[in-house]
Protein backbone atom coordinates (compact mmCIF):
# COMPACT_ATOMS: atom_id res chain seq x y z
CA UNK A 1 0.00 0.00 0.00
CA UNK A 2 1.19 3.28 -0.73
CA UNK A 3 2.50 5.63 2.03
CA UNK A 4 0.08 8.21 2.70
CA UNK A 5 0.02 11.67 1.95
CA UNK A 6 -1.43 12.80 4.80
CA UNK A 7 -0.22 12.90 8.27
CA UNK A 8 -1.52 10.01 10.70
CA UNK A 9 -1.60 7.97 13.61
CA UNK A 10 -2.96 4.92 14.23
CA UNK A 11 -5.52 4.56 17.09
CA UNK A 12 -7.07 1.04 16.16
CA UNK A 13 -5.80 -2.42 14.85
CA UNK A 14 -8.63 -5.31 14.19
CA UNK A 15 -6.42 -8.79 13.94
CA UNK A 16 -7.98 -11.69 12.96
CA UNK A 17 -6.10 -14.77 12.72
CA UNK A 18 -7.59 -18.38 11.32
CA UNK A 19 -5.34 -21.66 12.41
CA UNK A 20 -6.24 -24.89 11.03
CA UNK A 21 -4.78 -28.30 12.98
CA UNK A 22 -4.68 -31.89 12.09
CA UNK A 23 -5.86 -33.80 14.75
CA UNK A 24 -4.80 -37.47 15.89
CA UNK A 25 -8.52 -38.87 15.58
CA UNK A 26 -8.68 -38.42 12.05
CA UNK A 27 -10.73 -34.83 12.76
CA UNK A 28 -9.89 -31.21 12.20
CA UNK A 29 -9.51 -28.00 14.04
CA UNK A 30 -10.12 -24.69 13.05
CA UNK A 31 -9.99 -22.04 15.29
CA UNK A 32 -10.52 -18.39 14.72
CA UNK A 33 -9.13 -15.35 17.24
CA UNK A 34 -10.20 -12.16 17.30
CA UNK A 35 -8.81 -9.07 18.84
CA UNK A 36 -9.24 -5.35 18.81
CA UNK A 37 -6.69 -3.49 20.22
CA UNK A 38 -6.15 0.49 20.95
CA UNK A 39 -2.72 2.61 20.64
CA UNK A 40 -4.17 5.35 23.12
CA UNK A 41 -6.42 4.92 26.95
CA UNK A 42 -9.76 3.53 26.11
CA UNK A 43 -12.55 4.88 28.27
CA UNK A 44 -15.26 1.89 28.96
CA UNK A 45 -18.28 1.68 31.20
CA UNK A 46 -16.11 -0.33 33.96
CA UNK A 47 -12.71 2.47 33.45
CA UNK A 48 -9.74 2.95 31.48
CA UNK A 49 -8.23 0.51 29.17
CA UNK A 50 -4.67 0.95 28.86
CA UNK A 51 -2.94 1.81 25.78
CA UNK A 52 -1.89 -1.44 24.20
CA UNK A 53 -4.87 -3.89 26.25
CA UNK A 54 -7.32 -5.51 23.96
CA UNK A 55 -10.64 -4.82 23.84
CA UNK A 56 -11.72 -7.29 22.49
CA UNK A 57 -10.05 -10.75 22.32
CA UNK A 58 -12.42 -13.59 21.37
CA UNK A 59 -11.66 -17.26 20.45
CA UNK A 60 -13.87 -19.58 18.45
CA UNK A 61 -13.06 -23.32 17.67
CA UNK A 62 -14.69 -25.87 15.74
CA UNK A 63 -14.13 -29.72 15.05
CA UNK A 64 -14.73 -30.66 11.34
CA UNK A 65 -14.83 -33.87 9.98
CA UNK A 66 -13.47 -34.57 6.27
CA UNK A 67 -16.95 -33.71 4.59
CA UNK A 68 -16.69 -29.91 6.38
CA UNK A 69 -18.97 -31.21 9.04
CA UNK A 70 -19.23 -29.11 11.83
CA UNK A 71 -18.60 -32.09 14.98
CA UNK A 72 -17.92 -29.66 18.02
CA UNK A 73 -17.63 -26.11 18.51
CA UNK A 74 -16.79 -23.92 21.26
CA UNK A 75 -15.93 -20.40 22.01
CA UNK A 76 -14.85 -17.80 24.41
CA UNK A 77 -13.17 -14.30 25.43
CA UNK A 78 -10.22 -13.09 27.37
CA UNK A 79 -10.69 -9.61 26.81
CA UNK A 80 -14.41 -7.73 26.59
CA UNK A 81 -15.41 -4.11 27.13
CA UNK A 82 -18.66 -5.40 29.13
CA UNK A 83 -17.77 -7.86 32.03
CA UNK A 84 -20.16 -10.51 33.42
CA UNK A 85 -22.21 -9.73 30.19
CA UNK A 86 -19.71 -10.02 26.57
CA UNK A 87 -18.76 -14.10 27.89
CA UNK A 88 -22.17 -14.87 28.71
CA UNK A 89 -22.90 -15.65 24.70
CA UNK A 90 -19.93 -17.68 24.43
CA UNK A 91 -22.50 -21.25 24.95
CA UNK A 92 -24.71 -19.98 21.59
CA UNK A 93 -22.03 -20.92 19.48
CA UNK A 94 -22.49 -24.52 20.00
CA UNK A 95 -25.44 -24.08 17.54
CA UNK A 96 -22.60 -24.51 15.29
CA UNK A 97 -22.48 -28.28 15.77
CA UNK A 98 -24.61 -30.51 12.36
CA UNK A 99 -23.77 -27.46 10.19
CA UNK A 100 -21.69 -27.80 7.19
CA UNK A 101 -19.24 -25.19 6.03
CA UNK A 102 -20.30 -25.68 2.51
CA UNK A 103 -23.14 -25.74 2.84
CA UNK A 104 -25.18 -22.30 3.64
CA UNK A 105 -22.95 -21.89 6.17
CA UNK A 106 -23.18 -18.44 6.38
CA UNK A 107 -26.79 -18.00 6.24
CA UNK A 108 -27.58 -20.09 9.20
CA UNK A 109 -25.01 -18.31 10.78
CA UNK A 110 -26.88 -15.16 10.55
CA UNK A 111 -30.15 -17.08 11.41
CA UNK A 112 -28.79 -18.41 14.31
CA UNK A 113 -26.52 -16.18 15.79
CA UNK A 114 -27.13 -12.98 13.88
CA UNK A 115 -28.16 -9.54 16.13
CA UNK A 116 -28.52 -10.34 20.00
CA UNK A 117 -28.54 -14.15 19.27
CA UNK A 118 -24.91 -13.88 19.16
CA UNK A 119 -21.45 -11.91 20.01
CA UNK A 120 -21.65 -9.42 16.71
CA UNK A 121 -17.68 -9.95 16.74
CA UNK A 122 -17.72 -14.02 17.29
CA UNK A 123 -19.72 -14.14 14.40
CA UNK A 124 -18.67 -12.24 12.40
CA UNK A 125 -15.33 -13.72 12.77
CA UNK A 126 -17.50 -17.11 11.62
CA UNK A 127 -17.42 -15.91 8.03
CA UNK A 128 -13.82 -16.60 7.36
CA UNK A 129 -14.15 -20.08 8.81
CA UNK A 130 -15.11 -22.07 5.76
CA UNK A 131 -12.02 -20.69 3.61
CA UNK A 132 -9.77 -21.22 6.67
CA UNK A 133 -11.04 -24.86 6.39
CA UNK A 134 -10.28 -25.36 2.77
CA UNK A 135 -6.59 -23.95 2.95
CA UNK A 136 -6.42 -26.30 6.37
CA UNK A 137 -7.53 -29.44 4.02
CA UNK A 138 -5.78 -28.59 0.96
CA UNK A 139 -3.63 -30.71 1.70
CA UNK A 140 -5.31 -33.41 1.59
CA UNK A 141 -6.32 -32.60 -2.29
CA UNK A 142 -4.45 -35.87 -3.82
CA UNK A 143 -6.10 -38.23 -1.08
CA UNK A 144 -9.74 -36.91 -2.08
CA UNK A 145 -9.26 -37.61 -6.01
CA UNK A 146 -7.17 -40.69 -5.51
CA UNK A 147 -10.46 -42.13 -3.74
CA UNK A 148 -12.65 -41.17 -7.03
CA UNK A 149 -14.87 -38.79 -4.97
CA UNK A 150 -15.07 -35.21 -6.39
CA UNK A 151 -12.71 -32.69 -4.41
CA UNK A 152 -14.21 -30.51 -2.28
CA UNK A 153 -12.88 -27.43 -3.76
CA UNK A 154 -13.93 -27.93 -6.78
CA UNK A 155 -17.09 -25.66 -7.49
CA UNK A 156 -16.15 -23.45 -4.33
CA UNK A 157 -14.57 -20.87 -5.90
CA UNK A 158 -14.20 -18.75 -9.74
CA UNK A 159 -10.75 -20.20 -10.59
CA UNK A 160 -11.59 -24.10 -9.45
CA UNK A 161 -15.20 -23.90 -11.74
CA UNK A 162 -15.84 -27.54 -13.51
CA UNK A 163 -15.84 -25.85 -16.25
CA UNK A 164 -12.54 -24.07 -16.37
CA UNK A 165 -9.38 -24.33 -17.51
CA UNK A 166 -7.48 -25.24 -14.29
CA UNK A 167 -9.81 -27.89 -13.55
CA UNK A 168 -9.55 -29.32 -17.24
CA UNK A 169 -5.62 -29.21 -16.63
CA UNK A 170 -5.33 -30.74 -13.31
CA UNK A 171 -8.78 -32.14 -12.65
CA UNK A 172 -9.85 -33.87 -16.19
CA UNK A 173 -12.23 -36.44 -14.63
CA UNK A 174 -14.19 -33.34 -13.02
CA UNK A 175 -14.15 -30.97 -15.93
CA UNK A 176 -17.60 -30.04 -17.54
CA UNK A 177 -18.01 -27.94 -20.38
CA UNK A 178 -20.25 -25.35 -20.16
CA UNK A 179 -23.50 -25.41 -22.22
CA UNK A 180 -21.92 -22.54 -24.61
CA UNK A 181 -18.91 -24.35 -25.18
CA UNK A 182 -20.58 -27.81 -25.62
CA UNK A 183 -23.14 -25.78 -28.47
CA UNK A 184 -20.12 -24.55 -30.05
CA UNK A 185 -18.45 -28.53 -30.04
CA UNK A 186 -21.50 -29.43 -31.55
CA UNK A 187 -21.77 -26.76 -34.41
CA UNK A 188 -18.26 -27.65 -34.95
CA UNK A 189 -19.23 -31.73 -36.01
CA UNK A 190 -21.74 -30.34 -37.60
CA UNK A 191 -19.61 -28.29 -40.23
Amino acid sequence: MPIPQVARELTHTRRIRYEGYKRADGLWDIEGHLSDIKSHDYELQLGVRRAGQPVHEMWVRITIDDALNIRDAIAGSDAVPYLNTCERIAPAYQCLIGMNLLRDFRRQVKAHLGAVRGCTHMTEMLGGFPTAAIQTLSGERDKTAQSGQKPFQLDQCHALATNGALVKQFYPQWFQPSAEAQDQLQTKDKV
